[in-house]
């Protein structure tokens, strides 16, 4: 069975926007789909995340695929730097630090990453970023680009990719997600 995880971003939980949508979809395709709860997602410390993750890590194998929206880019970076999987699916992503009202909370998921170890570990990268998201600005998904060159889809105006901007279910991701499984 394939396992798949999606990772939720900063002040974020397993039930928000598009992730319980696309775990019910991913289910009735006979996918084990996990979503953690992270600890304090308003105030979260990578090793505090990569601990509670410790838990999970039976399921990670060459067959798995990871989705990561905002904060679970980075997250996930992290976790990929470890563990080989399949395939790995980027929401409104970034590898460095925005200038956003969030910089300090997210900071200690910024480093340096091994981005050769990271490539290594899956070869198959997909990236989504909206040309108007309020907190990551499309040069934050161009730099995630260059340095996984993978493809990056542009879609337009979609903002955060959260439900704010109306995304309650994600059609193109869930699409895209089907062609690996």
């Amino acid at each position: 069975m394939v396992n798949v995880f999606i990772i939720h971003g900063i002040s974020g939980n397993s039930k928000e926007n598009w992730l319980p949508w696309l775990k019910d979809k991913l289910t009735n395709l006979g996918v084990n789909v996990i979503i953690p709860d992270f600890p304090d997602p308003d105030t979260p410390k990578l090793d505090q995340w990569l601990d509670n993750f410790k838990q999970y890590q039976i399921y990670l194998n060459e067959d798995c695929i990871v989705v990561g929206h905002s904060l679970g880019v980075p997250f996930l970076l992290s976790v990929l730097e470890e563990y080989k999987i399949k395939s790995a699916f980027f929401v409104a992503g970034f590898c460095s630090l925005p200038d956003n009202q969030f910089k300090d909370e997210m900071k200690t998921f910024i480093k340096d990453f091994n981005w050769q170890k990271i490539k290594q570990n899956c070869s198959l990268f997909y990236l989504f970023h909206a040309d108007n998201d309020p907190y990551l600005p499309i040069n934050k998904a161009k730099e995630l680009k260059e340095k996984l060159q993978a493809e990056l889809m542009v879609v337009p105006n979609s903002g955060h990719f959260n439900s704010a901007a109306g995304y309650n279910k994600f059609e193109l991701l869930l699409e895209k997600v089907k062609e690996v499984i």
